[in-house]
């Protein structure tokens, strides 16, 4: 089946220099899949802007409101960690839609790929860590709205634990958050998911791997889902400023075919999103979250 992606890079922002945002990582990678030829341009396509409504599926309304007319308190505002503007507001909101489409089109070709997303520690309330609304929630909160999936399992590889995904489903027995993350990492208070796993500092590809093949089968029949959305973290990388984890471009991209291959065996639709990464060279994270494409594309 085709493999269809979505890219947000041309709603990029302005950022200060030095800022530790990689925004440039988005068009580089955009450019790659390109080049590369890994989708056909019309099957890379541009996000909508989010309706207003689908945030509020999950996002309090005056937390909507604050964003779209720059009203969040500055320490609010710091706590995301980019700068308001109106690009600033374009983006987040095509980001989401980005996750929406893309998630459609995996429950019809049986994998799709947002290339931004897996904004995880949106709350519904707030934003930190550069994530100002929870894609991934939004996007499953409106297709379980529609009837169109009743159980969905969120298989969190970012290198930081999602604990705004984990606030928003909390409690929801529909929806399980599995979350493989540093332990000693950001954030600093976690907030607990189905299932957490914990990374000690320096933890290499034999160590992870076995843990997330031990961990996998179990979080598949545990969840019974509809939907399986993935967070490709590129941040576990050894070569990233942020992960303190030691993983090689190899370990991720075997890391990535553990995880389609365990969904694939059971049937089950896959929506990947981008999620983080701060290598000390850009073009380090951009290779990791290429790998994810190439790798993607051998199950489309």
């Amino acid at each position: 089946m085709p493999l269809h992606l979505w890219s947000s890079a041309r709603y990029a922002i302005p950022l200060p220099d030095g800022h530790r945002f990689p925004m440039e990582k988005y068009a580089l990678l955009r450019e790659g899949v390109l080049t590369e030829g890994l989708v056909s341009p019309e099957r890379l396509h541009e996000p909508a802007r989010v309706a207003r409504e689908e945030l509020l599926r999950v996002h309090t309304p005056d937390y909507v409101a604050h964003i779209e007319q720059g009203t969040l308190p500055a320490a609010e505002q710091r706590r995301i960690g980019l700068p308001w503007s109106e690009a600033f507001v374009e983006r987040a909101f095509r980001v989401v839609q980005g996750t929406i489409e893309a998630s459609d089109a995996a429950l019809q070709h049986g994998v799709a790929m947002n290339l931004a997303g897996g904004t995880h520690h949106a709350f519904p309330e707030r934003g930190e860590g550069f994530c100002t609304f929870n894609d991934v929630a939004v996007a499953v909160r409106r297709l379980q709205a529609l009837g169109r999936v009743r159980r969905v399992a969120i298989i969190d590889l970012d290198v930081h634990q999602g604990n705004g995904t984990h606030a928003c489903f909390a409690g929801d027995a529909q929806v399980f958050t599995f979350s493989m993350h540093g332990a000693r990492n950001f954030p600093f208070h976690k907030v607990p998911g189905q299932r957490d796993v914990e990374l000690a500092d320096g933890t290499d590809d034999a160590t992870y791997l076995a843990l997330l093949a031990e961990h996998l089968p179990s979080v598949l029949r545990a969840s019974s889902p509809d939907l399986v959305v993935y967070l490709a973290g590129a941040d576990p990388h050894e070569g990233d400023r942020l992960g303190r984890l030691a993983l090689t471009f190899d370990g991720l991209a075997r890391r990535d075919a553990l995880v389609l291959e365990a969904c694939r065996e059971v049937g089950l639709p896959v929506c990947v999103t981008l999620s983080g990464g701060y290598g000390r060279d850009v073009r380090d994270t951009v290779a990791v979250h290429l790998n994810t494409v190439r790798v993607l594309r051998t199950f489309a």
